[in-house]
């Protein structure tokens, strides 16, 4: 199993978090991208220790779903994470993303230094100012420790294809994203 919390071992890679509701629609978009090394699902944003699904699913913690994305910074640039990130949420949802709602699907990018700050807050003011969304619900936070989680949900679009699709669909979140960006 994954090691927790999650620590990055490889030098000559980075990390990327991001929360996006539900964290099974945050990989696939990621993975896609050359560059990408893993994408990782589990919980960050939270104070509590070895948070588990349950109690994040159910509120009952105080994490939120979110992904992990390992990447190679010399053929992947963190402007273009955050560009994968915005194209595939509802930044205008301030309860949660499409029918997942609770502070534990709400969205956030957590930066991990100032560049990222920087690069995040320049990124969202873009995304207001091209007059797609009246406003931008997404919050910038400082990166926290991230908890993989549990085996079953990791990459589980390719473990349960069915399943996966049938949840993406039902959300409201491919509708959704066609409609916002063609």
């Amino acid at each position: 199993s994954l090691p927790r919390p999650y620590v990055n071992k490889d030098q000559r890679l980075s990390v990327a978090v991001f929360a996006g509701g539900c964290f099974w629609c945050m990989e696939p978009p990621f993975e896609k991208l050359a560059g990408v090394k893993a994408v990782i699902s589990g919980y960050a944003g939270g104070t509590e220790k070895n948070p588990t699904y349950d109690e994040v699913s159910y509120g009952r913690s105080s994490h939120i779903e979110s992904v992990l994305v390992l990447y190679d910074p010399k053929q992947v640039t963190y402007e273009k994470l955050l560009g994968v990130f915005w194209r595939n949420i509802n930044p205008e949802q301030e309860d949660g993303q499409f029918y997942d709602v609770g502070s534990q699907y709400k969205t956030y990018v957590f930066y991990g230094n100032a560049a990222e700050r920087l690069a995040a807050e320049k990124s969202k003011a873009e995304l207001l100012r091209s007059g797609k969304f009246r406003r931008i619900a997404t919050q910038l936070r400082p990166a926290t420790e991230f908890w993989p989680a549990e085996d079953y949900h990791q990459d589980y679009y390719k473990k349960n294809p069915a399943h996966y699709q049938r949840y993406r669909v039902g959300s409201g979140r491919d509708a959704y994203l066609k409609v916002k960006w063609n």
